[in-house]
């Protein structure tokens, strides 16, 4: 059915789903649809008119993205009850991913003011800083979610080495059982404070996701001067890097190539790049939106361009793609696995390997499609007859999804694989982490492109003093519902 006028012809509707009045933060219908290769999302508010904006860039990758689209079981024990969605978030009944990420802000102070940020101390006009007794609350109930314990945490912020006790508070995640301790950073403070890299470091902080904008003063303004002291006091303290570009048409999206480039130069402390399209937070005319848009297969294209080709828009698959992996390692071992169930238009990665002078993708030697359909299949067998034969088969089945002579020089990725699915032993994935770059695209929604359908499938999620996780395009997306008001709240509770 047709929501409201066509404003051209040519169009392909492709789905229906709800979003946001950007003036009104009504929920309303909305069209999905794709024209001239396309995918655009148009909706309609009675009030205050018809807004449209590009939702996905490519329309093939938009299909090729969309066979992977798996639903995940959410949470055994909601918070909240559905009353409307994303206004009731907590989590609520209707959630259907589980935590893969929790983010903790540890302090929206900061020591920059970049124009593109989803806030700062300094505008909001009150600074949040939850006591550790706090964040113990916090990550206490994160460990006692369920059906899956939640085991991966980002520390952020605004700036998070703005607080003193922050290796404190790496510690006490790593005491309370979290495997995987994220730090995200401007770096600043990192390229002054060698000891302080190395505090963090043997605290347990795994790694380091550092804001990262351009190889240039240009495109970098905020802190290119200070990444090679990052690099340095990094390489001293053996951290692990992970570069996050925002991604702005017309400002940086020249230098995507260059990015990775400059990522495989210092592969022995960058483990990978997480290009993040920037979301156009405030109100916005539609002719700045159009000039600044930028979305996830428009990166793609763009690397495929400025690499000629050596990193191209086959190599990329969406995130609900690696759940064949939780599949089969929950049918061998019986428990419950993390399953990164997120909108499959949310998210694309692949890996990249050096070969001498070849850059490598993943998919030049492992038929990566393949593979994937052959976990699944070997996962409804094991867990029906959870016989030996079904295992023997996997074990062997593998090895045929495996082009050895096309696959980087003194890399076996039988055995890594064979390791990591079979034997569960997880140094094998970090050999393999350290033999590679992750190159991954997260869009993070705002109130243009809204879709409630991609918010129901988050996967990162914020934990709030309340004891609450919320969805990150609902969290940052609607501060005067969540990140803002429980701030607020939480500041006049302790000047009370």
């Amino acid at each position: 059915m047709q929501l409201f006028s066509r404003q051209v012809h040519a169009e392909r509707l492709i789905t229906t789903t709800t979003s946001l009045c950007p003036e009104c933060r009504g929920v309303i219908k909305a069209e999905v649809f794709e024209r001239g290769g396309r995918v655009y999302l148009r909706k309609h508010c009675d009030e205050h008119g018809t807004f449209e904006d590009l939702y996905w860039g490519d329309y093939e990758l938009y299909k090729k993205a969309r066979r992977f689209a798996h639903d995940g079981e959410g949470f055994a024990s909601p918070t909240t009850r559905l009353k409307r969605c994303p206004f009731s978030c907590g989590p609520c009944e209707a959630h259907l991913s589980h935590t893969a990420l929790a983010n903790l802000v540890v302090t929206n102070r900061c020591n920059l003011s970049c124009w593109y940020c989803f806030y700062y101390a300094e505008r909001a006009g009150y600074v949040y800083e939850p006591s550790l007794e706090d964040i113990e609350r916090m990550l206490r109930y994160l460990r006692s979610q369920r059906p899956v314990p939640c085991n991966a945490l980002q520390l952020t912020g605004g700036e998070p080495t703005l607080r003193e006790d922050l290796v404190e508070i790496i510690k006490l995640a790593k005491r309370l059982g979290f495997d995987h301790v994220q730090l995200n950073t401007n770096g600043i403070k990192l390229a002054q404070d060698a000891k302080l890299a190395k505090e963090i470091v043997r605290a347990g902080a795994g790694v380091v996701y550092l804001s990262f904008d351009g190889v240039t003063a240009r495109t970098n303004p905020k802190n290119h001067r200070y990444i090679p002291g990052v690099l340095k006091n990094a390489r001293s303290a053996g951290m692990r890097l992970v570069l996050v570009p925002t991604v702005i048409r017309g400002v940086n999206d020249h230098e995507l190539g260059d990015i990775v480039e400059f990522a495989f130069k210092n592969i022995d402390v960058v483990r990978g790049v997480n290009f993040q399209p920037v979301s156009l937070v405030g109100r916005m005319p539609r002719e700045e939106r159009e000039r600044r848009r930028i979305t996830i297969p428009d990166v793609i294209l763009a690397l495929e361009e400025q690499t000629a080709g050596a990193i191209a828009r086959e190599d990329f698959y969406p995130v609900p793609s690696v759940t064949a992996i939780s599949h089969i390692v929950e049918a061998l071992t019986g428990v419950k696995q993390y399953e990164l169930t997120t909108h499959f238009a949310c998210g694309m990665a692949t890996y990249v390997f050096k070969d001498g002078n070849r850059v490598v993708p993943i998919t030049r030697f492992i038929d990566v499609e393949g593979l994937l359909e052959y976990l699944n299949e070997s996962a409804e067998r094991i867990a029906g007859n959870n016989g030996i034969v079904e295992r023997l088969r996997l074990i062997s089945g593998i090895r045929r999804f495996i082009d050895a002579s096309r696959a980087p020089e003194g890399l076996n990725a039988y055995s890594l694989l064979f390791a990591a699915l079979v034997r569960h032993d997880y140094r094998a994935l970090a050999k393999f982490h350290h033999n590679a770059l992750f190159i991954g695209l997260m869009h993070f929604m705002d109130l243009y492109n809204y879709d409630i359908a991609r918010v129901k499938r988050c996967a990162i999620h914020y934990v709030t003093p309340d004891l609450r996780v919320v969805p990150f395009c609902a969290f940052n997306v609607l501060p005067e519902y969540y990140r803002d008001a429980m701030q607020k709240e939480y500041v006049a509770k302790r000047r009370g």
